[in-house]
């Protein structure tokens, strides 16, 4: 075997072999199928009163004052499900967001090792220009990497 067939052999070879050991890899780590239409949209609790188990567990739930004066802080807690997510290896919140209407606020980014719990608090001030009417509505949004992205609202009257 001239030293060019060897060459093409090996490359082929390694190929084959990284192509195979990535999809045993995937299998070890993310051995739950994930429901691919979670991941078209935006997800919600279609009934706050009755969530489902999914929801329970997913739909960010914000803790926050009802009343705040402008300019001053106060302390937003987000907490991802009224279940607490779980977070692992396989299944996991890859982060949690805030944003005051459509703009951003805090971002926490989170590891699938298992050590971290999907819950963050943020210090936030708003300024009476930010809320002319008087309100604002709090917006927590998270991405779980086989449940897809989820948001939870709550308003807050501006003093």
């Amino acid at each position: 075997m001239d030293r060019r067939s060897f060459l093409q052999a090996a490359a082929i070879g390694a190929a084959a072999a990284g192509i195979s050991g990535n999809s045993f890899a995937a299998e070890k780590y993310f051995p739950g199928k994930a429901d691919q239409s979670l991941f078209e949209n935006i997800n919600r609790a279609k009934d706050p009163a009755n969530k489902t188990p999914l929801e329970k567990s997913h739909a960010p739930v914000i803790t926050a004052p009802d009343k705040v004066k402008a300019g001053e802080p106060f302390t937003v807690q987000i907490s991802v499900g009224e279940n607490m997510h779980s977070m692992g290896t396989a299944h996991w919140i890859e982060y949690v967001e805030l944003n005051i209407g459509n703009e951003p606020v805090a971002k926490a980014d989170f590891q699938s090792n298992g050590f971290s719990k999907p819950k963050v608090s943020f210090t936030v001030a708003v300024s009476k220009e930010a809320a002319p009417s008087g309100r604002i509505t709090l917006l927590a949004r998270q991405r779980c990497n086989l449940h897809g992205l989820w948001e939870g609202a709550f308003d807050i009257a501006v003093e």
